[in-house]
């Protein structure tokens, strides 16, 4: 009995969210990297999916950017958006993108057909 209390309990932590998380979803939005990278941090065109990856590795690479530091000439477009991130600010938004949790509701009602009588 213990160990299904204690395994709902771990579930139960694993969906909420905390402060941190919240201010790092918030700062995704104001700082714009959603134009880029979707709203779902899904990635868009050539330009990477961030949800659910590594916070290590999210950290390392938004902190080499705030140093100006890059691989190649598409990841320099990241640098701009960088230079003024503090490390606490970088600690949020790769809290919210390493715990990314899809909480929109579908932007398209998928169950709308184009077919059949149109009133032609």
């Amino acid at each position: 009995m213990r160990f299904i209390l204690l395994f709902f309990i771990l579930m139960m932590s694993l969906h909420a969210t905390t402060p941190l998380y919240e201010k790092g979803e918030a700062l995704y939005f104001q700082k714009g990297c959603n134009g880029c990278h979707g709203i779902k941090a899904g990635g868009m065109t050539s330009y990477p999916a961030l949800a659910n990856r590594a916070k290590g590795f999210l950290t390392h690479k938004l902190k080499r950017f705030r140093d100006k530091i890059s691989q190649n000439q598409q990841q320099e477009m990241m640098i701009p958006f960088a230079t003024g991130l503090s490390d606490a600010e970088i600690d949020a938004l790769t809290t919210f993108l390493s715990h990314f949790v899809d909480t929109q509701e579908e932007q398209y009602d998928s169950s709308y057909e184009t077919w059949g009588d149109g009133g032609s």
